[in-house]
């Protein structure tokens, strides 16, 4: 089975003052979170969806699914834990207990704030995991990238070309993935900011897939005025 686990467990306080977390804002016609469902609705290569979001949130976001998609079937809400990683694991935990989890079980797990993945980027990371066992979409660093010191000084100053920003999905073996997860403590899990930190910790490879420019992460309010140009264009 190859899962897509769409992580919509933030609250999105940068993006300002809102009445709803930012996968819920409209954008266009409908809101962020449902382009993003319909970009893996559209993959015949996703056998089911594991949308996870806040507890609070479920009723709302099944009402949003029933509205604007008729894919209900393949897509199940879980509730997300209290920071990424535990969002993660909720997700695997769901899947483990409600279909079981084999060897060849892929999952992408998807920030429900990139709502312009493009099908040849879920491809790829399918593909790369199925030869390598693990991928991470990223783009190269087009600014020069500095390391700065806890008393702002500036440090170092990396070579570019080896400088990559990350980006979702991040795919990998399903099994090994909730392994990797539960081998780290709660409080080390919110420490990383992803699961490829935690692979890296263990010294397991994670290959790039190259992603796009327009694979935005909606953040900010300046990142919706920019999404909004995108989706009038794609």
């Amino acid at each position: 089975m190859i899962y897509a686990e769409i992580v919509a467990g933030g609250k999105g306080t940068r993006m300002g003052n809102t009445e709803l977390p930012k996968q819920f804002l409209m954008l266009g016609d409908k809101p962020v979170l449902i382009h993003t469902v319909e970009r893996f609705l559209s993959s015949p290569r996703i056998d089911r969806i594991i949308l996870c979001v806040p507890g609070e949130w479920k009723a709302y976001t099944s009402g949003l699914l029933d509205g604007y998609t008729e894919a209900g079937d393949k897509i199940d809400i879980v509730s997300g834990g209290e920071h990424r990683n535990a969002t993660v694991l909720a997700g695997c935990r769901y899947i483990e207990e409600n279909y079981g989890i084999e060897d060849d079980d892929i999952v992408l797990t998807h920030d429900a704030v990139r709502p312009f993945v493009t099908q040849r980027i879920i491809d790829e990371n399918i593909e790369t995991v199925k030869r390598y066992g693990a991928a991470v979409t990223a783009i190269g660093a087009v600014d020069t990238v500095a390391e700065v010191d806890e008393e702002g000084n500036l440090k170092n100053i990396p070579q570019r070309e080896r400088m990559y920003q990350e980006q979702t999905p991040q795919t990998f073996r399903l099994g090994q993935m909730k392994s990797v997860i539960e081998s780290f403590t709660d409080e080390e899990q919110r420490c990383f900011t992803d699961v490829c930190k935690a692979y890296l910790k263990l010294g397991i490879d994670v290959k790039v897939v190259e992603g796009e420019r327009s694979n935005i992460k909606i953040t900010t309010p300046l990142d919706m005025k920019i999404a909004e140009a995108l989706a009038e264009e794609i």
